[in-house]
């Protein structure tokens, strides 16, 4: 029995030969680089909401006049939402030192595109102030972590470097 196909079967078939011969893995490829180079780059918000903010990050801090990649201190932070304050977060940090592991409390927000967190040991006292910007999409906070205003004068100023930890988006 002599089958053929109906001309438009016949057609639709020979149009799927051609995709999957012309679909080769390069082919995705290109196709793949092409929609990549098209994605436009993520903004930074100016704004963070607590949500946003919520969870670990890795801390690394270093002197002014150093990198980031040379730490005096490193360390981590987990924030949750602020039980007090709407729109702003609390969370713990624990960081080393010279001789000692640091612990205490940072609190703050995201707003207009600055970082404004308040770092204490002991939850009353201020110890420090850290001001900075969000970059990377927002997955990094950076800045400057200085002494409060009646902490001894020896006390560095130093450069931080918050990135969100790998899981917590």
């Amino acid at each position: 029995m002599n089958r053929s196909l109906h001309p438009s079967t016949a057609r639709a078939a020979t149009l799927a030969a051609a995709f999957f011969v012309c679909w080769t893995p390069a082919s995705v490829v290109h196709a793949q680089a092409a929609v990549t180079a098209a994605a436009p780059a993520c903004e930074t918000p100016t704004f963070l909401e607590p949500a946003r903010l919520s969870g670990l990050w890795q801390l690394s801090l270093w002197p002014e006049n150093g990198t980031v990649e040379r730490p005096v201190s490193t360390g981590a932070v987990l924030f949750e939402r602020h039980p007090e304050y709407e729109g702003s977060v609390r969370g713990r940090i624990k960081r080393t030192d010279t001789g000692n592991d640091r612990e205490g409390l940072l609190s703050g927000d995201v707003v207009d595109g600055e970082v404004n967190f308040d770092e204490s040991a002991d939850g009353v006292a201020l110890d420090a102030v850290w001001i900075g910007e969000p970059a990377a999409c927002g997955q990094e906070l950076r800045g400057t972590r200085r002494p409060a205003d009646g902490r001894p004068a020896d006390a560095p100023v130093l450069n931080f470097l918050l990135k969100k930890a790998p899981g917590w988006r």
